[in-house]
């Protein structure tokens, strides 16, 4: 059994330990909203956050987040920054397929756990490996702005 904490509760898996923690979030705990999308950890629609640092889940193996907590899309909302976060994405529309977006949203959650008030280029570097073939990133990049700002006037 592997225990670990997924989005504040705690959970045991008789799972493998090299299986890929995005199989055991998607298939045995049923939260899907993160995505499969290359199998390599180079486009980043599996970011999930480990002990609060985004991983790409599709290549971090279950026995890596034992007894570590795991958020993912469906938990980050619960937390100040993921709602500035999910609001800014919707009040500038930036999803077009969406597909990308959990893995984004996650990435754009830890950089501004990190930097409250990041530059352009600080949110090009920590969203480098986020792709999104749509090519929103400008629209990304006016989210993550919009949410710091909303997070710095709650402060």
């Amino acid at each position: 059994m592997i225990n670990l904490t997924v989005n504040g509760k705690p959970v045991s898996l008789d799972a493998e330990p090299d299986e890929p923690l995005l199989w055991a979030l998607r298939e045995d705990l049923q939260l899907t909203g993160t995505k499969f999308g290359c199998g390599m950890a180079l486009c980043g629609a599996c970011t999930v956050h480990l002990d609060g640092q985004p991983v790409r889940s599709c290549q971090t193996p279950l026995s890596a987040a034992a007894g570590k907590k795991v958020t993912t899309i469906e938990g980050v909302g619960a937390s100040k920054t993921g709602k500035a976060v999910q609001a800014a994405w919707l009040k500038i529309d930036v999803p077009q397929c969406g597909y990308c977006q959990s893995g984004q949203i996650m990435s754009a959650c830890a950089l501004l756990n990190g930097k409250k008030s990041p530059s352009d280029a600080d949110i090009e570097a920590a969203m480098s490996g986020n792709i999104c073939r749509c090519g929103t990133y400008n629209q990304i990049k006016a989210a993550i702005h919009g949410a710091a700002a909303t997070l710095a006037k709650g402060a």
